[in-house]
């Protein structure tokens, strides 16, 4: 990463100048912290590093200790200066030229780094009740979630992808509740949700539930020859199962559609039946971080940070949603993982607390666990905000998909912070122009594709309509690219080619740092952003520069620079798994 070598390179020079006492009353004992930035006046630099926050240990001007530092950097092919307070680096053409070269050998492997080192991260998200159809908010974590699983890969991470399905409690009994009601209607019987809205909310009054039953009539014909309007457990048993299943598949089927793979489902029920949840309980007991009050079994959370104790079972003997939870981030950690990273809703914001304190109490590292907490997804169609709550107002993931594709879809929902609202713009999202993100970038990369393809393509003269024979043949242009000259991108006396080239390769090499504080922050959102700047600074130098020309060596130069270009596009959307098209 250039921002990184030229940082260090200004920390080293400060160690000389203070060595050789040109600091002031500066030691070396005393901690800064400097950055590389790109100056807001390109006149300047490439870079710049500012050291004015050194005068308070110094007690110098700033500029004099820019000049200070300044006399201590000497490197080969980097011009440096100083205004003011910063130190500005302007590089050479050999620097430039690495950053393609770097990037033609690498190819999809440009970017990425050892910053986790190998920890082993277990990445939980989405993890939706099996009771219905994936809203637009579980689109979003099943969007990020995904980037991010493959984003932490590329940056030396070992991830396992987790989908913890909440399979126990009541919803479960009041899915098979409704179900039997679609397969009573479903064999002609007069029967209907409750009209009482208490009531109705023991229930799943959804549609989706009808070609469900559909299904099951027609697998369990002598099963639905017993059902009557009063359920027996046992078959109350047998409808939730069935139910719970369907819905598990549904949503694995759509999971699969918009690219986000699990590499496993972890059952709330097979928790329970294994015994882990109450092995969690008495070890807590054992730790005296349990105690009765009011008929209720209590753990001591406020001990740990949480702002009140929390009742793990109720009155009645049942567990809390609190207690599988917690049994299930210990088996985590006791499954060998360094890092529990979670993607949650932010209305779990106050269960962040409680679930350290759970980890901290079974002796483990609080700091272990992550959690993301997301904002709401607003859909917008004709620039007015949708009323949410009704199907046909396209509130689920699937159709949201259906309408706008996959990659659309993915791209929009990563596109920001993951804990800012997103507007996602229905019709701006189908649209095919610049103002759309998506298609702003895929362009781009279409347009690489073909300009490398139409160097290897006979042409056309559209005046005498005489077909000329391509620059270079099929068999000869990867060589060309990969031994191009790229001295010959600085030589012309186009000015403007050569600044739009310098700008596009010190794009291409700022992926290094983007996938860097992408994974460091968790922060998919900045591979989408940086996209927009790279397809921008592309566009920009295919105004200025003509790739394909008589000259086949500046040719193959300009054409190094597209194929880079197109590495680093499609990288990029690999990891938000979003298709770069040749095509388009």
């Amino acid at each position: 990463m250039l921002k990184q070598y030229i940082t260090d390179v200004t920390v080293q020079a400060i160690k000389e100048a203070l060595k050789n006492k040109k600091l002031g009353e500066m030691s070396c004992e005393q901690e800064y912290t400097l950055n590389a930035e790109t100056p807001k006046n390109e006149e300047f630099g490439d870079f710049a590093v500012n050291v004015s926050s050194l005068a308070r240990y110094a007690k110098m001007a700033p500029p004099a200790i820019a000049h200070a530092v300044a006399e201590f950097i000497n490197i080969n092919d980097i011009e440096v200066n100083t205004v003011a307070g910063f130190i500005n680096f302007k590089l050479g053409k050999s620097f430039l030229n690495t950053v393609v070269k770097d990037i033609m050998n690498l190819k999809n492997e440009y970017g990425s780094n050892n910053f986790g080192e190998g920890q082993k991260v277990i990445l939980e998200y989405v993890s939706a009740n099996p009771t219905g159809p994936f809203h637009i908010g579980h689109g979003r974590w099943a969007a990020m979630g995904s980037a991010l699983a493959n984003l932490l890969k590329f940056a030396g991470y070992n991830v396992y992808q987790e989908f913890y399905i909440n399979d126990a409690g009541n919803q479960i009994k009041n899915l098979g509740r409704s179900l039997h009601v679609r397969v009573l209607q479903e064999i002609g019987e007069k029967i209907d949700f409750p009209s009482d809205e208490t009531q109705r909310k023991s229930f799943y009054p959804g549609e989706y539930l009808v070609p469900v039953a559909k299904e099951f009539v027609k697998d369990n014909p002598e099963f639905v020859k017993t059902l009557t309007k009063d359920l027996t457990n046992e078959q109350l048993e047998i409808l939730s199962g069935y139910a719970k299943q369907k819905m598990l598949e549904a949503q694995k089927t759509l999971l699969n559609k918009f690219h986000t793979h699990f590499d496993n489902f972890y059952s709330e029920t097979d928790l329970h039946k294994s015994g882990k949840v109450e092995q969690c309980l008495k070890k807590l007991e054992e730790k005296g971080m349990l105690y009765e009050k009011d008929g209720a079994l209590w753990f001591k959370s406020s001990m740990f940070g949480d702002d009140q104790d929390r009742v793990l079972k109720k009155t009645d003997g049942s567990n809390t949603y609190l207690t599988a939870d917690i049994a299930y981030h210990h088996d985590k950690i006791h499954r060998g993982f360094d890092k529990l990273i979670n993607i949650w809703g932010a209305d779990h914001h106050g269960y962040v607390a409680r679930m350290k304190a759970s980890i901290e109490a079974l002796g483990d590292n609080p700091d272990k666990l992550e959690v993301l907490l997301g904002q709401l997804v607003n859909i917008v169609l004709n620039g007015e905000a949708m009323r949410m709550g009704k199907r046909k107002n396209m509130v689920t993931l699937e159709d949201l998909i259906d309408e706008v594709g996959v990659d659309a879809t993915r791209y929009w929902m990563i596109i920001r912070s993951i804990d800012t609202t997103l507007d996602f713009d229905i019709e701006l999202a189908k649209s095919k122009t610049d103002d759309n993100p998506i298609f702003y970038v895929q362009y781009a990369h279409a347009r690489a594709c073909s300009i490398l393809r139409n160097a290897k393509t006979e042409r056309i003269n559209i005046e005498t309509k005489e077909k000329t024979a391509p620059i270079f043949e099929e068999k000869e242009l990867d060589d060309a690219i990969m031994n191009a000259d790229l001295n010959l991108l600085w030589t012309t006396e186009d000015e403007k080619s050569c600044i739009s080239a310098k700008k596009l390769i010190l794009k291409l090499e700022e992926f290094n740092f983007i996938i860097f504080m992408a994974a460091k922050n968790r922060a998919p959102y900045l591979i989408c952003k940086y996209l927009q700047e790279l397809a921008g600074s592309f566009h920009q130098f295919y105004t200025f520069s003509r790739v394909l020309t008589e000259d086949k060596k500046l040719t193959a130069a300009r054409l190094s620079l597209v194929k880079s270009v197109s590495i680093v596009i499609k990288t990029a959307l690999d990891l938000l798994a979003v298709d770069a098209p040749e095509r388009m």
